[in-house]
This record gives structure tokens, C-alpha cells and sequence, in this order.
């Protein structure tokens, strides 16, 4: 499946200058923030979070939270996703794949994830 989302970075801007890091903690992890270099940085994690959570079919919510969802860097910075062994078993997830981009004042995110089960294919 696939999901996509799309930020406009200065909502996120207006929102940590409003509630600084307590805004972070509510969608991102401490690791994270570590990883946050700016608001537009901050703008595609969440976007790479909500399009997780829409290529899984549920939206954030009781199902799949932020904290579920954890983004990490490899060595050469490709971002990628860590997921919580909830989410993994539920939705028999098998690998997923994310990209996020950037360009002006929009944050954008794709995610694929691959099912260990093919009972959403076409028929």
C-alpha cells in the first residue's frame, strides 16, 4: 500500500514558535528531535508519519499513533522507519519504504509498505 502526505512548513514553523519542543514531543521522539535540524526538517517527519499511517489504511488514531512510528537516518541520511512490534504484528507489516521531500514551503512524503499477506490485492 501506499500513503502520501503534504505540510505546509509554516504551520509547523507557527507551531513550535507557539509551543517549542513540547509540540515535538507529541509527535516525535527524543532521537528525533536529535535529528531535527529546523521546522521544514520537522514539517517532513510529519508528513512521513501521517502517510505511514494512511499507506496502513487507519489515519492516526487508537490503531497507529505517532510514537508508534519512529524515523531514523542511515549513514548516508536516507531517512527510514522503525516501527513498534504493535504495528508489525497487527497489520503483518513485512518492509516498508519511505522518501520525503522538500520544495519552497511544502514538506511531502511517500511511504510503501509491503504486507506479509496479499489480501488487499486487486481481484
Amino acid at each position: 500500500m501506499i500513503g502520501i502526505d503534504l505540510i505546509k512548513t509554516s504551520r509547523m514553523n507557527r507551531l513550535i514558535e507557539r509551543f517549542g519542543d513540547k509540540i515535538l514531543l507529541k509527535f516525535l521522539s527524543e532521537n528525533e528531535i536529535l535529528l531535527v535540524k529546523n521546522y521544514k526538517t520537522a514539517s517532513g517527519f510529519w508528513a512521513a508519519k501521517e502517510a505511514f499511517s494512511k499507506a496502513l489504511g487507519v489515519g492516526i488514531g487508537s490503531e497507529c499513533n505517532f510514537h508508534d512510528i519512529t524515523i531514523y537516518k542511515t549513514a548516508k541520511g536516507a531517512p527510514k522507519l522503525r516501527l513498534s512490534s504493535k504495528l508489525i504484528k497487527k497489520f503483518k507489516i513485512q518492509d516498508s519504504s519511505l522518501s520525503i521531500t522538500h520544495d519552497g514551503e511544502y514538506a511531502i512524503a511517500v511511504v510503501v509498505i509491503e504486507f506479509s499477506t496479499a489480501t488487499d490485492k486487486i481481484k
